[in-house]
């Protein structure tokens, strides 16, 4: 039977711009808490008195819970709709941004605000996710998702400003008071929810944790460990190989743009593929293991290169991903991606945290060779995880 639609809906094109600065606006604002903590960490830590080592346990805290949250996440976009969910994830990660500027009095509370805010991240992103999966054409998917994971760095770049032009003059609590208005900003650019875009996850392959889903979230985890692996210890591991650190700064500010523009450039390539998305994500992995490897190597010119290989393109891959996923789960994409997700998180989490103790074990150059080899396992996963996509198991 044909539903009857009472409203038209708005144009096609109307429709892909507005999902899209939706997804945009949401996924910045849920992870602005991460980063702007990151961004005024000195003026935080002499107030609140932790270390750099404090930052991490932080900041790996907040991943940890926000890899708990993704499949319950993606059950709840998937029952009420990714609007409604967006909007209840700005809501509260602009609360966390108002409760750390006024309850934030100590290292743990501080802790467990972030923690609070990471909820915040798992449901925004899988509500964007979604939204762009119900909402955009399937030709333009791809570059839908590759400008959403490109647009993540701009919240970098927020929490970088905040620090000359409010954390130094009126201080760094009113930065995050500043934050949860820039969050709530981004309400109005939810798109209105469909009326039958909330229902429940339906049976089958789309709306269960199937082995290829689990397989890509172990890749993922293990291509997120080491990619980010680069933004945590590529300044101190090359000064104690006497390179300089501006030196270290300004490539790994170069290979951030780099991974901008893969980012936004594979999700183009991707809506001109039909098939082999995964695969090519496989392809990027042992490019950027490539470039990991040639981080133990001293001297400049390794350095320069391997952080655009390895950061510049073995960290470009998530709005790929998830693309594939989506391409192939749409009657359930929260739900599906929610598994995937979970396994960038937790790479998030553990990655720093394992690698940081192989540093201090064994040096620099043994970390960065453990690093390439852990996303050349992750690229192996993921052609394993693409034949289980493509040939699933009855």
């Amino acid at each position: 039977m044909t539903e009857t639609v009472l409203h038209p809906s708005p144009p096609t094109s109307r429709r892909t711009v507005r999902a899209s600065a939706g997804a945009i606006a949401t996924t910045i604002a849920c992870v602005l808490p991460v980063f702007l903590v990151g961004g005024l960490a000195v003026q935080m830590g002499d107030e609140l008195h932790f270390s750099p080592a404090g930052l991490g346990l932080a900041v790996a805290v907040y991943f940890g819970i926000s890899a708990l949250a993704s499949v319950p996440s993606g059950a709840l976009v998937e029952r009420y709709g990714s609007a409604v969910v967006a909007r209840a994830a700005i809501v509260l990660s602009a609360g966390s941004l108002l409760a750390v500027a006024a309850l934030a009095r100590s290292y743990p509370v501080l802790v467990a605000l972030l923690g609070l805010s990471a909820a915040a991240n798992a449901l925004g992103q899988l509500a964007s996710n979604a939204a762009l999966a119900r909402h955009v054409p399937a030709h333009r998917q791809g570059l839908s998702f590759g400008v959403k994971q490109a647009a993540i760095p701009v919240s970098t770049l927020l929490a970088g400003a905040a620090v000359p032009t409010i954390a130094l003059t009126a201080g760094w609590r009113w930065a995050f008071v500043a934050a949860a208005g820039a969050a709530l900003a981004a309400l109005p650019a939810v798109p209105e929810q469909e009326r039958d875009s909330a229902r429940p996850a339906t049976g089958g392959r789309a709306g269960r944790a199937t082995v290829a889903l689990v397989v890509i979230g172990l890749a993922a985890t293990l291509a997120s460990g080491a990619a980010n692996a680069l933004g945590t210890f590529l300044v101190d591991s090359s000064a104690g190989r006497g390179l300089s650190p501006a030196l270290a700064g300004l490539t790994l500010t170069l290979g951030s743009a780099v991974c901008v523009v893969a980012r936004v450039g594979t999700g183009w390539l991707a809506d001109r593929r039909e098939t082999g998305h995964v695969a090519l994500i496989a392809g990027m992995l042992v490019v950027g293991a490539v470039g990991l490897a040639l981080l133990a190597v001293a001297g400049p010119v390794p350095l320069v290169v391997g952080v655009l290989l390895g950061f510049g393109l073995g960290w470009a891959w998530p709005g790929l991903m998830n693309f594939a996923v989506v391409r192939l789960h749409p009657q359930a994409p929260a739900a599906a991606t929610s598994i995937t997700q979970t396994g960038v998180y937790a790479g998030g989490c553990l990655g720093p945290l394992c690698l940081g103790t192989l540093a201090g074990a064994l040096g620099y150059p043994t970390m960065w060779t453990a690093a390439a080899a852990s996303m050349l396992l992750a690229a192996l996963l993921m052609l394993t995880g693409s034949r289980l996509l493509t040939h699933p198991t009855p």
